[in-house]
């Protein structure tokens, strides 16, 4: 089962993120999109990892994770099937050598090619399952024949109950608890009410993996697991007290005589009977689950990378990028509040706290970009240490990239603060005409940053023009500004009117490159999220 999972994750992994991140809108779409991930993958745990990093990460609401998990839960019973309609009706070992051979020939001859290497490790995987399933068969058949089993029967539903759940929680593998359980079905060795119990048990037990896991983690990671516990105990349970009803319906509905195949629908049936009972229940829960382990809300003034696991890179860089929509805000509206809401020490103070002015909302403003900037970089530098495809690597490069040119271009407008209210408080009307001038000129650019950042699709000529305007208008208002100065009085220094136009417009052009980086096209793992 670990090579199985190992294997589709690296053969099919983004596709499925691609899936999971695209149609999981609607709960009832949560569960569908779950149950064929699961079902293909055969790992829950897996799956609950990439809802866990979609979750933290803002792309996916709670309770359309909580309809995932769900899905999940069903998906699981396909291992079932499969083993129960081909596992016990054919010669497994002959069937599984070719699967083995061809399956270690091509991991160990494409080492070089990624995708044969890890068809490979699916077909040994698959070739392994089944030979362990022969051994298993072999193994129970001589067991029963040798040891009287009769007497365990006596201990009633409620110990093979508590079996199945111990057992799974200590493997962590409902799908092969559920396997062990078909090879002593077929043996005879337990009956289909024993069966199911331990069935039941083991939906439970494979819970625990997803608690652990929870253990120290964040609060989105504890409000999964006690809704994974609370929908499978509660169940589970319900189930375990109507087991009989449960075995009658299902030989009178679908009139089924071997032992097996009602063993697995069981399975499907009470997986089913959880969706069915959950589903309408899924908002409200939801809000319930949001009160919970407030205190276990992870730390720092990013949004979304701080709830986001480091071993979804994909999901990761995702998170990331929102991140950089965020900052790209925070440093227009930061921009913004520095050119057209200054209030500063009154005309009669000192002449030096004018000119050291530097308005204290503004710089927490300010100082506040700078810590989600290094909390940020701490995430891109855990996130180097993973294993990232080239095209991830180059992705990650360019995301931290845009962030310095962002910060960097919000710092040029907070180092000409004092300026700007030197200027303010200038008596020549020439440098409030110049004030003034310099502000429509920001509140253009960034009304136009806000557009364009906003659109579909980027767009290469408006790019290039954008900076081309910037790189013009400077230079015309420099030019403006030296040429005014021959014939109109200014009592703020040449220098310094002209450090305010060059900052302004820098602080401008690399806010643009930022923008401009950001739309940039995504490397090819990304391109449909």
């Amino acid at each position: 089962m670990s090579q199985l999972e190992l294997a589709l994750k690296e053969l099919a992994g983004n596709s499925f993120k691609n899936m999971l991140h695209t149609y999981t809108d609607k709960a009832w779409k949560g569960i569908l999109v779950g149950t064929l991930i699961t079902a293909i993958l055969q790992s829950s745990s897996l799956v609950t990892l990439m809802v866990l990093a979609f979750l933290g990460g803002g792309m996916l609401h709670l309770r359309n994770a909580l309809g995932v998990v769900l899905g999940a839960n069903l998906g699981t019973t396909f291992t079932a099937w499969i083993v129960a309609t081909f596992g016990f009706k054919i010669s497994v070992a002959d069937f599984a050598y070719p699967f083995l051979a061809i399956g270690v020939m091509t991991y160990l001859l494409n080492n070089s090619r990624p995708f044969l290497k890890n068809t490979g490790m699916f077909l040994l995987g698959f070739g392994l399952l089944f030979l362990g399933l022969d051994y298993m068969k072999l193994a129970i058949d001589a067991y029963a024949s040798a040891v009287d089993l009769s007497a365990f029967r006596e201990y009633g539903l409620w110990w093979y109950l508590v079996l199945g759940l111990v057992v799974t929680a200590m493997i962590q593998s409902s799908s092969a608890m559920i396997v062990i359980v078909l090879s002593g079905v077929n043996a005879q060795v337990i009956g289909t009410d024993h069966a199911l119990s331990m069935i039941i048990g083991a939906n439970i037990g494979t819970t625990f993996t997803l608690i652990l896991g929870s253990v120290g983690g964040t609060a989105d990671k504890k409000r999964l697991a006690l809704a994974n516990f609370g929908f499978n105990f509660l169940a589970g349970i319900f189930c375990f007290f109507w087991i009989d009803q449960l075995i009658f319906a299902s030989s009178y509905v679908f009139d089924l005589t071997d032992p097996l195949m009602e063993l697995v629908l069981l399975n499907s049936l009470v997986n089913g009977l959880m969706i069915l009972g959950f589903f309408p229940f899924l908002s409200p829960l939801e809000g319930w689950l949001k009160r919970r382990f407030r205190s276990d809300i992870p730390k720092g003034r990013s949004r979304f990378v701080k709830n986001v696991p480091l071993d979804l890179p994909s999901v990761a860089l995702m998170a990331l990028e929102k991140e950089l929509d965020g900052v790209l805000k925070n440093t227009l509206k930061l921009v913004w509040k520095i050119i057209h809401k200054q209030k500063g020490p009154k005309k009669d103070a000192s002449v030096w706290r004018k000119i050291t002015f530097q308005p204290k909302n503004l710089l927490q403003d300010y100082q506040q970009l700078k810590d989600l900037e290094e909390e940020l970089f701490q995430f891109a530098l855990g996130l180097q240490e993973k294993n990232l495809s080239p095209e991830e690597a180059n992705h990650l490069s360019e995301l931290t990239h845009t962030l310095r040119l962002l910060v960097v271009g919000a710092k040029e407008f907070k180092d000409v603060i004092h300026n700007l209210k030197e200027m303010e408080d200038a008596t020549e009307p020439f440098v409030g005409e110049v004030l003034a001038e310099v502000q429509e000129e920001v509140k253009d650019f960034l009304t136009l940053f806000e557009e364009y950042h906003g659109l579909d699709k980027a767009d290469a000529h408006t790019l290039h023009a954008v900076e081309e305007k910037l790189k013009s208008n400077y230079s015309a208002r420099i030019h403006s500004l030296y040429s005014h100065l021959r014939n109109k009085k200014t009592d703020v220094s040449i220098s310094t009117l002209a450090n305010v136009i060059q900052q302004v417009f820098s602080g401008l052009g690399l806010i643009w490159e930022g923008i401009g980086s950001m739309r940039k096209k995504e490397p090819e793992s990304l391109e449909k999220d």
